[in-house]
C-alpha cells in the first residue's frame, strides 16, 4: 500500500501531509474494537478537527495493515445506482460511522460535503477527487468555485474538514472500494450542490 496522506481544508485546498506508516511494535492483531476505542480517546483528547485528522490517519493505517479481512470484504456497487455502502460500525448516540464504500467504473458522485470531518482510505481501484469552495454572489449565494483535484491510489488517505466540498470520480475500468470514517454529522450543514444552477440542498 502507498503511504501518502492528504488533507482537504474547509476552503477546498488539498495539502500533502507527512507520510505515515503503521508502527512496527504494535500488538497484533489490531482489531476494529481497539481502533474504535483509540479513536474515541483521541476525539476526547483533541477538539481541533485538523489535529484530529492528523491523529486519525496513523490509526487507520494501523488497522488496515493488520486487518486483511477489510481487503477481502465484498462491496459490490449496485448495478442501478453505481455505488454501495457497507456499514461496519454505526451505534446510536455515538458520533462515529465506519463503512466501506464501493463505486462502479465510470461513476461520478454529486458535488457534496459531509457536515463532519471524514477520513477516506482507498483500498481498491483509483479515484479522482475534485475540490470546490463556496464563491457566493448576491444573485447566486450557493455558487461554487473549483479549487483543484487529487487522484487517490490504493493506500492513499484523504482527510476532509467539515466544510470541505468534493466530488468523487472513478478512474479506469475497475471499481473502487474505500474505508471511510466520519464524525458526528451536522445534517443542517450537509449539502449536495448543482454546479450548473448554483444551488444547494440539504441531504
Amino acid at each position: 500500500m502507498g503511504e501518502q496522506n492528504w488533507l482537504v481544508t474547509n476552503e477546498g485546498r488539498c495539502e500533502a501531509w507527512a507520510e505515515t506508516s503503521a508502527p512496527a511494535d504494535w500488538i497484533q492483531p489490531y482489531r476494529l474494537y481497539r481502533f474504535l476505542t483509540d479513536l474515541e480517546d483521541l476525539l476526547t483528547a483533541i477538539a481541533d478537527d485538523r489535529l484530529r485528522l492528523q491523529g486519525i490517519a496513523p490509526l487507520v493505517r494501523k488497522l488496515l495493515a493488520s486487518s486483511d479481512w477489510l481487503q477481502m470484504m465484498p462491496c459490490e456497487p449496485d448495478p442501478d445506482t453505481g455505488w454501495e455502502v457497507s456499514i461496519l460500525y454505526d451505534e446510536p448516540f455515538f458520533p462515529l460511522t465506519v463503512q466501506l464504500v464501493g463505486w462502479a467504473p465510470g461513476r461520478k458522485s454529486p458535488i457534496h460535503n459531509h457536515g463532519s470531518w471524514g477520513v477516506v482510505a482507498l483500498l481498491r481501484g483509483q479515484e479522482k477527487n475534485t475540490f470546490w469552495r463556496r464563491s457566493p454572489t448576491p444573485q447566486s449565494p450557493d455558487k461554487l468555485q473549483r479549487v483543484g483535484e487529487q487522484v487517490l491510489n490504493v493506500g492513499d488517505i484523504l482527510g476532509l474538514m467539515p466544510d470541505a466540498i468534493h466530488q468523487v470520480e472513478v478512474l479506469g475500468d475497475s471499481p473502487t472500494v474505500s474505508f471511510n470514517v466520519y464524525g458526528e454529522t451536522n445534517y443542517d450543514q450537509r449539502f449536495e450542490f448543482d454546479i450548473q444552477k448554483h444551488t444547494a440542498h440539504i441531504f
